[in-house]
């Protein structure tokens, strides 16, 4: 048979509630004519803390939710036919971070070079394509997110600027053997505290030092361009703005990368004019 619990048990914590916490234990287990090491059990025990505070409740709430999302996913990958295990678990990990080199590398545990040709190959299946849509789905009534949300993630990354995440330039010391100034070149990245992770999709150091690799800004214009109806009057004027802004910064000599962005801006002007 069970233990009956002791009803000092509740009473420590009522005690212990009623002073907000701002009481000894050792007082506590004197108005219960007990020992302070079986106080300090049933704190740790019962999570008085966690508690007093309301993140026990939260906690429990949030395990909750997590449990209801991981049936969900796992109904939605069950119920989709002539996928392997693997590929749903790659449909799983895109839906977390919409970059299939990143979902194709933690399902399949290979390099990132062989993730990127694997992984764009992989995301054009339409049974991919249609796991993913419904995951997707799932996963936008579950989080309450907006096609507002979507559409200024894909601008985020189409429009991040590599100063947010490094800094570089040159400086110049004096040689302590010459007396001479020299210069050389910087690199530093910042912490990964102060900077969007969500758009970074490969951070590596090497022989050559630390790199830093932003997620496809082409794509995300491509994306931008293609959904232009999801855009608010807000960000369709932001778009325009850091269009005209990117049109007075480029020089007359334009190289293939700069030929496609302006066709990509022309894009994504032709479809403004049409949303309106």
């Amino acid at each position: 048979m069970p233990r009956t619990r002791n009803p000092n048990r509740d009473k420590a914590f009522e005690i212990y509630k009623s002073y907000n916490g701002k009481i000894d234990l050792v007082d506590i287990a004197d108005q219960l004519q007990t020992s302070p090491g079986t106080v300090r059990g049933w704190k740790s025990k019962d999570k008085w803390e966690q508690k007093l505070n309301g993140t026990f409740r939260k906690n429990m709430e949030r395990s909750k939710k997590q449990k209801a999302i991981v049936k969900e996913v796992e109904k939605t990958v069950e119920n989709a036919e002539g996928l392997t295990d693997k590929q749903r678990l790659f449909c799983c990990h895109y839906i977390r971070c919409f970059n299939a080199t990143k979902a194709y590398q933690k399902a399949y545990g290979v390099s990132y070079d062989v993730a990127a040709a694997a992984g764009s190959r992989l995301l054009k299946k339409e049974k991919i394509q249609e796991t993913i849509r419904k995951l997707k789905q799932n996963r936008m009534n579950r989080e309450m997110l907006s096609e507002e949300d979507i559409f200024q993630k894909y601008m985020d990354i189409a429009f991040a600027d590599m100063t947010d995440y490094a800094e570089f330039g040159n400086e110049t010391y004096q040689d302590p053997d010459t007396g001479k100034e020299l210069k050389y070149s910087f690199v530093h990245l910042k912490d990964s505290g102060v900077v969007d992770g969500t758009l970074i999709s490969e951070v590596s150091k090497g022989k050559d030092g630390a790199k830093i690799k932003l997620l496809d800004k082409m794509k995300a214009m491509q994306w931008l361009t293609d959904h232009m109806n999801m855009a608010t009057e807000e960000q369709k004027a932001r778009i325009e703005q850091m269009k005209a802004k990117t049109e007075q910064i480029r020089g007359a000599d334009q190289n293939p990368l700069e030929d496609k962005v302006k066709k990509l801006f022309e894009a994504i002007g032709g479809a403004l004019d049409e949303a309106e």
